[in-house]
């Protein structure tokens, strides 16, 4: 198991554009998929109800944005990028903080990218549901 893990983080390490352009399509999805779970998803629900309270009665800015961020998948995907990139060292075109920087914003833009499509992709199918319903109910 160790020897998997230095060899992934050397390939993160010394990897061409290609590599780099396919790991920031890669990382964009658990990060897509953890930001969308925690601001969307029944199983956090109660967090996230009493999250948007908080965010809506505190008396602080500072308070009432923090809360907010658990709420907000655009503003969530912010710091699950941050968590993504310390554990996988990941970094594009540059190999120095400034490749920390690129690759950030990156991968939130691609992860919010696909959240978007996931959440286009959960209307239609919402919507066909609703048209099935009610086809059914003119039939019976």
């Amino acid at each position: 198991m160790l020897i998997v893990t230095l060899t992934f983080f050397y390939c993160l390490w010394r990897m061409d554009l290609t590599t780099q352009v396919a790991w920031l399509f890669i990382l964009a999805i658990p990060t897509a998929c953890i930001a969308w779970t925690v601001t969307h998803e029944e199983v956090f629900r109660e967090p996230r109800e009493f999250c948007v309270k908080r965010s809506e009665i505190s008396k602080t800015i500072a308070t009432r944005k923090f809360f907010y961020l658990f709420t907000c998948e655009y503003c969530f995907s912010h710091y699950v990028t941050i968590f993504i990139l310390f554990i996988t060292d990941y970094k594009l075109l540059m190999d120095n903080w400034a490749g920390y920087l690129i690759a950030g914003f990156s991968l939130v833009w691609i992860a919010n990218f696909y959240m978007s499509l996931y959440a286009f992709i959960r209307i239609d199918i919402k919507k066909e549901r609703i048209l099935t319903k009610k086809e059914e109910e003119k039939l019976n």
